[in-house]
């Protein structure tokens, strides 16, 4: 299955990857850069993101997830021996997992996977990943039964680590959680509330800006060339859509933080943008033609050319406009990756 819009056209310049936190390469968490984009006028600001509370004013309600990143890269082997990485995308049905078998590259990195069959894959710490079936949402993802693990999050927390992609970024899984992270179950970091601190929070509170908390544990980010996302765990808690609809009622704002708050907000907006509390997995994807119903902004990291993050901005934002946006990224030296700079999409 695939997206087959056209896409935000753009390339991420060569020396354009984040591949240390903000706190390694400046002074803490929120040092990194933030692009303001007003979707009313056009107006492309440059600002530092520890000045987020300036761009956003009392009444207004800032929606984040508080899923905790767990270490769902691993070791493995197949039966002649040939060395993989296995990144464990989420559950499936009947205590079966799902998960991405991909190629380790030089200095960390990763590659999709090669095309096997269906056979026993022998983990670090000696459980055996079955692979039993592809997935019919994408091919690159496996249904497979695990023996040997005990409990898997408990055997991916003793043998695992975090997902990456990128040569380089070999960090510790401390460096992957945000500072909302209370409820383990991402297979990557909802990667936008990164840059907060708990003293910046302090601040935006502070200023009349109310923070709401929801659930939406993210599978693996690897798909690419207009495949659509998997499915998704998520929680929209009572006092969450609450708030939500009393604020957008009395003429506040919401701001989502990240792709992964727009999902799950989306998935229980009723036609009119009335939020419903509600728990379960989400397949939506949001696109331009679907539109948004739910927020009024968006917060969000710089997302891979093709990605389906790209539609959903453009759902929010226009294709001229988030176009425009990601020339000025490129253009002024925006660091991709997620301990990259933000992006902030506002009304």
């Amino acid at each position: 299955m695939t997206l087959v819009e056209r896409p935000i056209e753009f390339s991420i310049p060569e020396n354009g990857l984040a591949t240390v936190p903000a706190e390694i390469r400046g002074r803490g968490r929120d040092d990194v850069r933030l692009m303001v984009v007003h979707r009313s006028t056009g107006s492309i600001q440059h600002d530092r993101f520890d000045r987020l509370e300036h761009h956003l004013r009392a009444g207004d309600a800032l929606v984040v997830n508080v899923s905790a990143t767990i270490p769902a890269a691993i070791g493995a082997r197949t039966r002649d021996g040939r060395a993989l990485i296995v990144h464990f995308n989420g559950p499936a049905q009947d205590g079966l997992w799902s998960l991405e078998v991909r190629t380790p590259l030089p200095g960390g990195g990763t590659a999709p996977g090669p095309d096997l069959d269906p056979q026993s894959l022998t983990l670090e710490g000696g459980a055996m990943a079955q692979l039993l079936v592809r997935s019919r949402r994408s091919p690159r993802l496996w249904i497979a039964s695990m023996t040997g693990a005990g409990d898997v999050p408990s055997h991916l927390a003793a043998h695992g680590g975090p997902i990456r992609y990128v040569a380089g970024t070999d960090r510790p899984i401390a460096d992957y959680q945000t500072v909302f992270a209370i409820e383990d179950g991402s297979s990557e970091m909802p990667s936008a509330g990164r840059p907060f601190t708990h003293r910046m929070v302090t601040r935006l509170v502070a200023r009349g800006i109310v923070v709401l908390p929801l659930v939406l544990h993210t599978g693996v980010s690897s798909f690419e060339d207009h495949e659509v996302p998997g499915e998704e765990r998520f929680s929209v808690p009572k006092a969450t859509a609450d708030v939500v609809n009393r604020i957008r009622e009395s003429g506040g704002r919401v701001v989502a933080v990240g792709t992964t708050v727009v999902r799950a907000l989306e998935t229980v907006a009723d036609e009119t943008g009335h939020i419903h509390p509600a728990s379960g997995m989400t397949d939506l994807v949001v696109t331009a033609d679907r539109g948004v119903r739910a927020i009024d902004g968006l917060i969000t990291g710089w997302h891979e050319p093709r990605s389906s993050h790209l539609r959903l901005l453009e759902a929010f934002a226009g294709y001229g406009l988030l176009q425009d946006a990601y020339a000025a990224a490129v253009e002024g030296g925006y660091l991709w990756h997620e301990f990259g700079d933000e992006l902030a999409l506002l009304p």
